[in-house]
């Protein structure tokens, strides 16, 4: 069973979902998975529901993992601009084409961006620029796993699975251009 801690920040809540392997998610207040409380009294145990409400996952509230504070005080510090990488080990699921596209992504350092079509170029696809976009919007560990930093080719803002508001606030973190009008 995996555990999990909720973490303000100036762009909301998130919920970090740890497993044995590392973060497994890192969810927005706004994402497309949201928790249902349940079970006990105290409000420490969880199950982790889809858009269709379908249970995903049972999990219990830590707050005094070790891990999870580690993930917290890394998180926290990239919001104070005292953090540009972060070392806490991840395990996200997914498949492999989606493995390969957030590996890349764990190369764009911070303050810079890619498009679809570079990483689809790193990844040694330069035709799956929409396999990449579906790659990118399913990143279960957004900010780690740096997607914000994915743009469009001329500058735009493209999706991002938290709202365009979110993006903007963390591309405007890392100092990274963008043209709001595409």
């Amino acid at each position: 069973m995996s555990i999990f801690r909720y973490i303000k920040t100036p762009v909301g809540y998130l919920l970090a979902v740890q497993g044995n392997n590392g973060l497994e998610k890192l969810l927005f207040k706004s994402s497309k998975e949201t928790v249902l409380h349940i079970s006990d009294d105290s409000g420490s145990r969880a199950t982790l529901l889809s858009r269709k409400n379908i249970p995903l996952c049972e999990l219990i509230e830590d707050k005094s993992s070790k891990e999870l504070s580690r993930v917290e005080n890394e998180i926290k510090a990239y919001f104070n601009g005292d953090l540009k990488s972060f070392t806490f080990p991840i395990a996200p699921c997914g498949t492999q084409f989606q493995k390969r596209v957030w590996k890349a992504l764990l190369d764009i350092p911070f303050g810079r961006s890619l498009s679809y079509k570079d990483i689809a170029k790193n990844i040694g696809n330069v035709n799956a620029c929409r396999a990449v976009g579906g790659a990118v919007g399913k990143n279960p560990i957004p900010i780690v796993i740096p997607c914000h930093r994915v743009i469009g080719k001329d500058g735009s803002l493209t999706g991002f699975s938290s709202g365009l508001d979110i993006k903007k606030a963390l591309l405007d973190l890392e100092g990274v251009p963008y043209n709001v009008h595409g």
